[in-house]
């Protein structure tokens, strides 16, 4: 089954539908590091990660791993061994830090976007996140916490998500 975003604001799921927010500048083809939009296509999912520290062990039949304060997701477009992977926090590594000070990453799927063939600079760090106001992110797809638990429920690792 597809997650379907539908219209910038709602994404589709089976009988569900949960109201989203995207990145700032909408959707594009063409995606580079730092535009802040939110990439088309049609992508799977990665594994959940999520804060320990704030809630059990969401029930989802993903593989689910604890964030910890040195994990990070390389978004150094200069870096052609890390970008756009979960890396282990280095100084010298630009990166998006995953134990966040704030709530939007207490739950978090990558969306395997540039994750295969990997090209520098085509973005990195695209994630289904959680949002409280609905503001627009910075590319990734965003919801609240109480339809991110739900579609957690209801998803699989075969489930994909389209962007379009």
């Amino acid at each position: 089954m597809t997650i379907i975003l539908k219209n910038k604001v709602s994404l589709i799921f089976d009988d569900f539908c949960f109201k989203c927010c995207i990145g700032k500048n909408g959707l594009c083809n063409k995606k580079i590091e730092g535009d802040k939009k939110t990439p088309t296509g049609q992508f799977s999912l990665g594994n959940l990660y999520y804060r320990q520290d704030r809630l059990e062990k969401p029930i989802t039949r993903l593989k689910s791993i604890p964030i910890n304060k040195k994990m990070g997701w390389c978004d150094d477009k200069r870096d052609d061994k890390n970008y756009n992977k979960l890396i282990k926090i280095k100084k010298k590594i630009k990166h998006e830090k995953l134990f966040r000070k704030d709530y939007k990453y207490d739950l978090m799927i990558p969306i395997n976007y540039n994750t295969k063939k990997i090209k520098l600079g085509k973005g990195s760090a695209i994630f289904l996140h959680l949002t409280k106001k609905y503001k627009p992110t910075n590319g990734c797809v965003a919801l609240n916490k109480k339809d991110f638990m739900i579609l957690l429920k209801l998803i699989n690792k075969k489930t994909q998500i389209k962007l379009a």
